[in-house]
């Protein structure tokens, strides 16, 4: 244990380390994830997908597994089993309930095959602990460029479908009834939140993949409802965490994943703090004028429709 943390200390080469390939590497990987991660984030809280994401998180694991075992890249394999698992998520489930079952079904049976093809590839121990805690300092320019392509079709998809997709997402029935191709478009989102998490498995893992995919949305949602607000705001704090936990990891030799989920979660913890009492003098205004609370626990924040 003495050994251990005689490990963690400040380093004072930190400033090289910096200036070194595979940390250039890191930070524009980083900045790619983030910037996918903070624009789907908002959808996943107001979708209340996060489950959905978490899911997916796991189903990738297999996929990696099962690159690592037949010799593909380890991307490949993530996105492939993220995208036929978001596949089979939107498809068989519209409404919520519907997609926790369809969700837990399709997890339990991903977490089989995880476990049989980590069995079967325990040779390659290390790329499993990637996939699990994630390991962004080893990202490779082939997997910059994957991810550049991935970020790029991503923002371009986004921008197209981003109003139905909020209207869908705020009052699915009364989009539906206005003509907005709500399934379509759920599938569609599910896709590009496949494509976020394989990303986001390289930064922080399987286990810690909420640190950029939800909390910050979380984070930004607290302060606003405003929707170009809050995806700013959320693609901000994931940027920030990723650069400022890469900086911190190589300041004092710890892992990046736990300095950018560090982060992460004080951002977040601070603002609940700071939010609250403004959240709790509003909800004793509605109840006073005989209104429901909007903000409550029972459903999710309110959203300003204009963008």
């Amino acid at each position: 244990m003495i050994h251990v943390l005689a490990d963690v200390g400040y380093q004072t080469n930190w400033l090289e380390v910096l200036r070194t390939g595979f940390m250039r590497n890191a930070f524009i990987g980083g900045t790619l994830v983030a910037v996918a991660s903070g624009l789907i984030g908002y959808f996943v809280v107001i979708r209340r997908d996060a489950f959905a994401a978490h899911a997916l998180a796991h189903i990738g694991f297999p996929g990696a597994t099962f690159a690592v075992l037949v010799g593909i890249p380890v991307t490949a394999g993530l996105a492939l089993f993220c995208i036929t698992g978001a596949l089979a998520i939107g498809g068989l489930g519209k409404r919520i309930s519907d997609r926790e079952v369809s969700t837990g079904t399709i997890l339990a049976m991903s977490t089989g095959l995880g476990v049989l093809f980590a069995s079967l590839a325990s040779e390659n121990t290390n790329t499993l602990t990637s996939v699990l805690f994630g390991n962004l300092l080893a990202i490779s320019h082939n997997q910059i460029r994957t991810y550049a392509l991935f970020t790029l079709g991503f923002v371009l998809v986004l921008a197209v479908i981003a109003r139905p997709l909020l209207f869908a997402s705020v009052d699915p029935h009364v989009a539906e009834a206005k003509g907005v191709a709500v399934r379509p478009l759920g599938v569609v989102f599910m896709v590009l939140l496949a494509l976020a998490v394989t990303m986001a498995v390289q930064v922080v893992g399987t286990l810690l993949l909420f640190a950029l995919v939800v909390t910050p949305a979380a984070t930004a949602l607290a302060i606003t409802a405003r929707p170009a607000l809050v995806v700013a705001g959320s693609t901000g704090l994931a940027l920030a965490a990723v650069w400022i936990g890469l900086v911190l990891s190589v300041m004092f030799n710890l892992p990046p994943s736990f300095c950018i989920v560090s982060l992460a979660f004080l951002a977040w913890i601070i603002t609940l703090g700071v939010t609250r009492p403004r959240r709790r003098r509003g909800s004793r205004r509605a109840i006073v004028s005989g209104q429901g609370v909007a903000g409550d626990h029972h459903h999710p924040a309110p959203v300003e429709l204009t963008i």
